[in-house]
Order: C-alpha cells, then structure tokens, then sequence
C-alpha cells in the first residue's frame, strides 16, 4: 500500500467519523450552520431503516463538495474541514456520551454542544445512533450467544 493510498483511508475514515458526529447531533435537534452561520439547516429524518436518509445523505454531499462554505454545529466553532483534517480526534463527551471533536493538540473545546439542550444527557431516552444493519446485528448477537 502506497502513502497516497494511506492518506486517502486516512481522509474516509475521517469523513465516516465526522458524517456519523453529525448524524448523532441532528437527531437532537442541533442545525448545521452554513455559510460561515448565515444559514442553518436540519435535514429530518436522519435515518432511515439499515440507513441514512436521502435528507441527510443529500445534506452531508452539500457539506463535503464545499458548496456550504463554512459550516460548523451550532454551538460549536470547529468548521467541518477542520474537523476532516488530522488535527482532530472524535471522541465521546465525559458528560454526556455524545461525540465531540477534541484538538490532537491543544485545549479542548470549553463546552460540549450538551450544554444548551435542556434536559441533557437524559438516560432514560434512546440515545442517538448510527444505523443498524438488522441482519449484521443478528448474527454478532448470534455469535455472542453461542460462545
């Protein structure tokens, strides 16, 4: 495997780490802002069966094609392109679970989107997710229960 083709991994590893970052905040309700905060968009539904929905997949090729110019989270600073670089880490907040993009180097952000969602972490309520592939799931908890 050549440098070009680690870097290249390196890049959708990334774009599948902030994609899925997104994915989780909208579910709560948090916009993308575009255009430098010009603009805000939620698309809904975000899943949709095994998948992401067309709203969302139509959302996220809006973002990555940079047709969206500067867009961020609301309530958050990092651009998606900084986040796409390697200078970032996605990782669950201490608080609450969610994931949050951390600096490889540097401080941390000084808060987690949570903090303006009233009522946040709520544990009683399904957490967001990913999407589940049912038959993939299946057969892990297949494989669980017969070692």
């Amino acid at each position: 495997m050549t440098d070009t083709d680690l870097e290249g991994c390196a890049f959708l590893a990334a774009q599948a780490r902030v994609k899925s970052y997104l994915a989780y905040w909208f579910q709560l309700g948090k916009r993308l802002c575009i255009w430098g905060g010009e603009h805000t968009v939620l698309p809904q539904p975000i899943l949709q069966g095994d998948r992401y929905s067309q709203a969302f997949e139509a959302c996220w090729a809006y973002v990555i094609s940079g047709q969206a110019g500067d867009c961020f989270l609301e309530d958050t600073t990092e651009t998606i392109t900084q986040l796409l670089s390697d200078c970032w880490e996605i990782t669950p907040c201490a608080r609450c679970q969610m994931p949050v993009p951390l600096p490889c180097h540097g401080l941390p952000p000084v808060h987690c989107p949570c903090a303006s969602l009233p009522n946040w972490p709520n544990f009683e309520l399904p957490l967001p997710r990913s999407p589940i592939n049912p038959r993939t799931h299946l057969l892990s908890l297949k494989k669980r229960l017969s070692l």
